[in-house]
C-alpha cells in the first residue's frame, strides 16, 4: 500500500471528514487573489539527507539538509505550559511531529491554508503514528476563523485528572508557507493573539465597568421577580406550535452593519413572511422604515446602548433584555412586553437560580450573537440576516443614521470633523483584510473576526439551523450562505400566523407567570434569596477582615507560624463554602495586580505570603462591602418605583 492509502485509512478512522476533503485536493484552488493559489502541480518533493523536503515555487518549506533537526530545534524553543500549540503551515509535518514528541499530551491545532499541501504530505510520508498519537484538530482552508472554534473546543473539553485548565496558545509557524500566503497566515496569527489576550481584555473591561454592572443589577433586581424569562418563548417558531401543517416559521435578524441599508425597501415584505428580530442598534432603522420588530434585544449594560432606544417607541415590539442593562431600558421601556434572558453576571445568576431561571442565551461579545441565539431558541429552522457584515464594507461601520454616526455628526467641529470619528472606528481595532462573502477581500478587525468565529462555531454546533445572508458584502463566514432577496420573497406570507403564535405565547406566559399562587411564591423566594445574599456577603466581608488582621498581625510580630497558617486556613474554608463567593469575587482584582504591589522580598517566602494574604483579604472585604452597600441603595430605589409590569394574562385583539 502507498503512504497515501495507509494514512487515508488512519484518517477515515480518526478524521473522516478531513479524508474526504483531502481526496479532492488535486483540483486547482482558485481564490481570486495574487497569492499562491495552492495548485498541486507547483509542489515538488526532493530528498533532504535521510528525509525529504517540500519545494513550492522554488522555495524550500523545510531545511534541505536536515528537516527533522530543524523542527526539533524550533519545537524545543517553544514556551512550556499546558496550552495548545497551533502549527501554522503543516508542510511535510516535521514541526507538528516534533511538538508531539517534545510536548506529549498538549493539544495540537494544525492550521493549513491549502488542502493540497497536507495531502501531499500524506502521500510522501507515513504519518500514522503521529495521527494516532494525541488529540489533534485540523483547520484547513476557510478564512482562518476556524482556529478560534478549535481553541474554544479545547477549552470546553473535560480536562484530564489533575491537569490545569488550558493556558494561552503558542504558535509554531512555517515561515515559507506563511510568506507564500501572507494574508491568510497573518490573519490566523492575529486572531490567535486576540484569542490569547481576550482574558486580559475581559478583565480590563470588568475592572472599568464592573461596578457599573453591579449598580445596574441592584436597581433592576426586582425585574428578576416581576418579569418572565425567554424560556416561555422556546419553540415559538418551531414545528411544535405550527398547528395543522403550518411548519416552522422563518426568522429575520436585523443587525446594524452597512448592508442593512439595502434591506430597507424589502422590510415590509420580509415582515409578512418572517418573525422580525432586531438588535438594539438596528431598531431605529426598522422604525424609520415603518416596521415594528417582533422582538428587540438589549444585553449591553453600558449607557450608550441605552441611547440606541432613544425616541424609538414601538408598542408592538417585545423587549428581550439582560438584567444588568442600564436601568432606564427596563424602567420606561415603551414596548408591548418585556422578557429577561439569563444573566451574564454572578449577582444576577445567584438571584435567578433561586427565584426564577430565565433561559440562557449565548454571548459572543456582540448583541448580534445573542440575537442569533435567541432566534435559534425560538425554534427557527431558517434564519435570514441583513446587516451581519462582521467587517467594514465600503469602509463603513454601520447603516446610515445609526446612533454612532449621529453622535459623530453632533460632536463634529471644524478641527474635529465627523470623518475623524469614523476613521478612528476603522483604525482602533487592529484592522486587516479578510475574505469577502462576495469574492475578493474586505476590511475587518480583531473584534469582528472573533464574532465571526463565534458564529462559525455555533453554526457547526446547530447544523439543523439554516443561515442565510441577503446581501453578501461582508466577511465570509462558514455556515452563513449567500442568498438572493428573491429567495426570501418567494416564501409564503404568514404574518397572520405569526401574530397568532405570538399572542398565544404571550397568553401562555402570562397565565403561568402571573398566576396568583406563583406570583406569591416567587415574591417569597425573592425575599429569601435577597436576605441570603446579603447575609452571605456580610459574612464574607467579616471573614475577610478577620483574615486580613490575622495576616497583618503575624507580619508585624512574626509569631507562631503554625497557628497563623491554621487561622488563615479556617478563614479560607469559610469563604470557600459560601454560596455567594462568586458574587463577592466578581469585583476582585487579578492575582498579578496584588502580587505587583508586594514590597516584601521574594526570598522571605513566609513574609511575602502574609503580605499577599493581607492584600487579598482587604480587597475581598472591600468588594463584599461594596455589594452590600449598593444592594441596600438599590432596594430603596426599587421600593420607590414599585413593581415592573408583568405580561398580561388576557389581551384584546
Amino acid at each position: 500500500m502507498t503512504f497515501w492509502e495507509l494514512n487515508r485509512d488512519c484518517l477515515h478512522k480518526n478524521y473522516p471528514g478531513l479524508a474526504g476533503e483531502l481526496e479532492k485536493a488535486f483540483r486547482t484552488e482558485k481564490e481570486g487573489n495574487a497569492e499562491w493559489p495552492g495548485d498541486p502541480a507547483s509542489i515538488t518533493v526532493k530528498e533532504a539527507g535521510e528525509n525529504r523536503d517540500m519545494i513550492i515555487l522554488g522555495r524550500h518549506v523545510h531545511s534541505p539538509r536536515d528537516p527533522v533537526r530543524e523542527a526539533e530545534r524550533l519545537a524545543a524553543s517553544l514556551p512550556s505550559g499546558t496550552g495548545p500549540v497551533v502549527v501554522l503551515g503543516f508542510g511535510l509535518g516535521y514541526g507538528a511531529e516534533a511538538v508531539s514528541r517534545f510536548m506529549p499530551g498538549r493539544p495540537l491545532v494544525i492550521a493549513e491554508r491549502h488542502p493540497s499541501v497536507l495531502k501531499r504530505a500524506l502521500e510522501e510520508r507515513d504519518l500514522r503514528e503521529f495521527l494516532s498519537a494525541q488529540r489533534i484538530i485540523f483547520v484547513i482552508g476557510g478564512n482562518g476563523g476556524g482556529i478560534v472554534s478549535a481553541l474554544a473546543l479545547l477549552e470546553k473539553s473535560p480536562e484530564e485528572a489533575g491537569e490545569k485548565p488550558p493556558a494561552a496558545p503558542v504558535i509554531l509557524k512555517n515561515r515559507t508557507l506563511a510568506d507564500l500566503n501572507p494574508s491568510w497566515y497573518g490573519h490566523a496569527e492575529s486572531i490567535i493573539h486576540t484569542w490569547a489576550s481576550r482574558d486580559d481584555v475581559n478583565l480590563a473591561t470588568q475592572r472599568r465597568f464592573g461596578r457599573r454592572w453591579v449598580r445596574n443589577l441592584s436597581r433592576n433586581m426586582t425585574a428578576i421577580r416581576d418579569l418572565p424569562g425567554i424560556s416561555g418563548l422556546a419553540g415559538l417558531a418551531g414545528q411544535a406550535r405550527a398547528g395543522a401543517g403550518g411548519g416552522a416559521l422563518p426568522v429575520f435578524l436585523a443587525a446594524a452593519g452597512p448592508s442593512l441599508d439595502r434591506a430597507g425597501p424589502l422590510l415590509s415584505e420580509i415582515a409578512k413572511r418572517c418573525i422580525v428580530t432586531a438588535a438594539d442598534t438596528s431598531l431605529r432603522f426598522l422604525l424609520k422604515q415603518g416596521i415594528a420588530a417582533d422582538f428587540v434585544l438589549v444585553v449591553d449594560p453600558q449607557f450608550w446602548n441605552c441611547r440606541h432606544l432613544d425616541r424609538c417607541p414601538s408598542p408592538r415590539t417585545r423587549l428581550v433584555a439582560e438584567s444588568a442593562v442600564y436601568p432606564p431600558v427596563l424602567e420606561g421601556a415603551p414596548f408591548r412586553e418585556t422578557y429577561l434572558c439569563g444573566s451574564l453576571f454572578p449577582l444576577g445568576r445567584f438571584m435567578e437560580n433561586r427565584v426564577d431561571p430565565k433561559g440562557a442565551l449565548g454571548a459572543g461579545g456582540s448583541v448580534a450573537t445573542t440575537a442569533w441565539d435567541f432566534a435559534r431558541a425560538l425554534g427557527a429552522e431558517e434564519i435570514w440576516t441583513a446587516g451581519l457584515d462582521l467587517s467594514f464594507p465600503g469602509l463603513k461601520t454601520h447603516y446610515r443614521g445609526a446612533v454612532f454616526e449621529e453622535k459623530n455628526l453632533a460632536e463634529s467641529t471644524r478641527l474635529n470633523p465627523a470623518e475623524t470619528g469614523a476613521a478612528r472606528a476603522l483604525r482602533d481595532g487592529a484592522p486587516f483584510k479578510t475574505r469577502s462573502a462576495c469574492g475578493g477581500e474586505v476590511l475587518t478587525d480583531r473584534r469582528l473576526s472573533l464574532y465571526a468565529a463565534w458564529f462559525e462555531n455555533r453554526f457547526r454546533e446547530y447544523p439543523g439551523v439554516r443561515n442565510y445572508r441577503l446581501f453578501p458584502e461582508g466577511a465570509a463566514v462558514d455556515g452563513l450562505v449567500n442568498a438572493e432577496p428573491e429567495a426570501l420573497l418567494a416564501l409564503p406570507e404568514r404574518r397572520d400566523e405569526i401574530e397568532e403564535r405570538l399572542e398565544a405565547a404571550s397568553l401562555a406566559v402570562g397565565e403561568a407567570f402571573g398566576a396568583p399562587g406563583e406570583s406569591r411564591e416567587r415574591a417569597e423566594r425573592y425575599e429569601k434569596a435577597r436576605a441570603s445574599l446579603l447575609e452571605g456577603l456580610r459574612r464574607i466581608r467579616d471573614d475577610a477582615k478577620e483574615g486580613a488582621k490575622t495576616a497583618e498581625d503575624a507580619f508585624e510580630r512574626r509569631g507562631n507560624r503554625e497557628e497563623t497558617l491554621k487561622a488563615l486556613d479556617r478563614v479560607n474554608r469559610r469563604i470557600a463554602r459560601s454560596e455567594v463567593k462568586d458574587v463577592a469575587g466578581f469585583l476582585f482584582p487579578p492575582e498579578r495586580e496584588l502580587e505587583a504591589a508586594l514590597e516584601t522580598a521574594k526570598e522571605d517566602r513566609y513574609g511575602r505570603h502574609l503580605e499577599y494574604s493581607s492584600a487579598l483579604y482587604r480587597a475581598l472585604a472591600e468588594a463584599a462591602d461594596y455589594n452590600v452597600r449598593i444592594l441596600a441603595e438599590g432596594k430603596k430605589t426599587a421600593e420607590k418605583k414599585g413593581v415592573f409590569p408583568q405580561v398580561p394574562q388576557k389581551r384584546n385583539r
